[in-house]
């Protein structure tokens, strides 16, 4: 299986469509979204995928970011600050991450095969004992070129890689 991590998007529409038509030709089926969509109708890009997502420090709508999850039907699903997932035997923790030293105690924990986030606005892959820390970069504003990119982890291989947009 594939799963696309994603964080960051910001309302930035021609970013969700890049990542989204991405991971489609990637065959990705299942999204995790690290936080930080801000707007609920950005949501309904994100349609035909199950998508797994967290509330970001700029997800202030919570109730209608609700709304348009339960409007995607399926298995997707708004979790609170933190979710825990499980995906192919890999387990997967979820957080936007403001605090680095949150997540690096997450990781240290090895508790979990991944622990995804967001925030930062920077790219982050590496790994400790059983846990990769995975970051897949930010889509802030539509004129921002850092670290624009998305992650596909292959549960098969237990590998992430990066994939710049533009």
């Amino acid at each position: 299986m594939r799963i696309g991590i994603i964080s960051d998007t910001h309302d930035n529409v021609a970013a969700i469509e890049q990542a989204t038509t991405l991971f489609a030709t990637e065959g990705v089926e299942v999204l995790i979204h690290c936080g930080d969509f801000v707007a609920p109708l950005m949501i309904s890009y994100f349609d035909g995928f199950e998508l797994h997502g967290v509330v970001g420090n700029n997800d202030g709508d919570v109730a209608n970011l609700q709304s348009a999850f339960d409007a995607l039907g399926g298995e997707s699903e708004l979790y609170g600050r933190f979710a825990s997932l499980e995906f192919d035997g890999l387990s997967f923790a979820v957080l936007h991450g403001e605090s680095k030293a949150e997540v690096d105690a997450i990781a240290a924990g090895e508790t979990y095969d991944f622990v995804c986030y967001g925030h930062h606005h920077e790219r982050e892959l590496s790994e400790g004992g059983r846990t990769t820390v995975l970051n897949p970069g930010a889509h802030v504003l539509p004129s921002s070129e850092t670290d624009r990119s998305v992650a596909i982890v292959d549960t098969e291989t237990e590998s992430a890689r990066f994939y710049e947009l533009e």
